[in-house]
């Protein structure tokens, strides 16, 4: 029987191909739209772990995960401060930018760079804090990612160059940062930020202090958030992203199971007068059946190894490319498998019940 099924697949090359290509981009798209969300979304927890201050203090809407405003007065910074259990604070300004490598956005903080270091636990790997207005630190990943380092340049602002004065290690919320003064000036917002990071002393706890600044007179109707809840899974931050997924495994599964199907039916057709035969020679219903499924499970593993070699190959060029991040789980991988060896036989199932009950006379006549 196995060199039967091999004999089939080798008399028809084009068509096995063109199933085995059916499964693959099933298999593709579910691990490349799955695993740039997993990345995506562990680079930016990844990120905002290493924010140490444990309070963000900013207006309702000002702070989003693709945008952000610069509507909040830094002079609510000196009435952060004389709240009890207040360690330090620190205004920030986010800013989304188009990315100078042609994809999707990038985020930028203004801040004051010596505060944020103190107050982060990050430090200067090579270079110097950005002073001129047109100075930016990045962090080690986007140095590697971009290949630039101190004394190169990095598009903001619809293609204004600014200079790279210093690389910073650990990466701590967005990868380019520059001066607060320099931000706010480039944005228009002279004494605005988005947000104000705030320290809490030793022996004070983050949910104590947020109830001592919600309930000081000063700083109320802002909006106040424990820094571990601001950044959730990107699949919950980016409305119906998880219906999205949803519906690509659907229609990745639609996919490979119309490719085969259709692969199969069409040689089943060509393999009219074969068919016949076998059952002229006593094959059952059940022999015929398992011929065709079996020869729709090799396809569709091949399908698999294919789709999963492809993922991984897209996922690397595109992250040398763009320097988007993709993380591959075992979970959609199995899920992935499922949709490929799942989807090719059910395709198949039709067209093998079919060659199934073709009547053997009616076969061997078949012209």
């Amino acid at each position: 029987m196995d060199n039967l099924i091999v004999n089939n697949i080798r008399q028809r090359p084009l068509r096995a191909l063109i199933s085995v290509a059916g499964v693959a981009l099933g298999v593709a798209l579910v691990m490349l739209f799955t695993g740039l969300s997993r990345g995506m979304s562990n680079d930016l927890q990844r990120r905002s772990a290493n924010l140490r201050a444990e309070i963000i203090f900013t207006r309702q809407g000002g702070m989003e995960l693709t945008s952000s405003t610069a509507n909040l007065s830094t002079k609510y910074a000196e009435e952060l401060g004389k709240v009890d259990g207040v360690e330090s604070v620190l205004p920030v300004i986010r800013y989304p930018f188009q990315s100078g490598r042609g994809f999707g956005f990038e985020m930028i903080e203004g801040v004051d760079w010596e505060g944020y270091a103190a107050m982060n636990g990050v430090a200067l790997v090579d270079g110097r804090a950005p002073a001129a207005a047109d100075e930016i630190v990045i962090d080690e990943t986007k140095a590697q990612n971009n290949g630039k380092g101190v004394g190169g340049t990095l598009e903001i602002f619809g293609g204004k160059p600014y200079r790279i004065v210093g690389v910073y290690a650990p990466e701590s919320g967005a990868r380019v940062k520059m001066s607060l003064a320099a931000l706010q000036d480039a944005l228009e917002s002279p004494g605005k930020c988005t947000y104000i990071l705030v320290k809490c002393k030793d022996g004070f706890t983050p949910e104590a202090v947020a109830g001592a600044i919600e309930a000081a007179p000063a700083t109320q109707g802002n909006k106040i958030q424990l820094t571990r809840d601001v950044v959730t899974n990107i699949e919950k931050s980016i409305p119906y992203l998880g219906v999205f997924l949803r519906a690509l495994v659907g229609l990745s599964a639609i996919v490979s199971g119309l490719v085969v199907m259709l692969a199969m039916y069409t040689t089943i057709t060509e393999r009219t007068r074969e068919i016949g035969v076998l059952k002229a020679l006593g094959a059952s219903r059940g022999y015929i059946v398992g011929i065709i499924e079996q020869e729709a499970l090799v396809i569709s593993l091949l399908g698999l190894v294919v789709g999963f070699a492809v993922s991984l190959a897209a996922g690397f060029l595109i992250h040398r490319a763009y320097g988007l991040l993709f993380d591959y789980g075992w979970r959609w991988a199995l899920v992935a498998a499922a949709i490929g060896v799942g989807g090719g036989l059910l395709g198949a199932l039709y067209p093998a019940m079919r060659a199934a009950s073709l009547d053997a006379v009616t076969a061997l006549s078949y012209e």
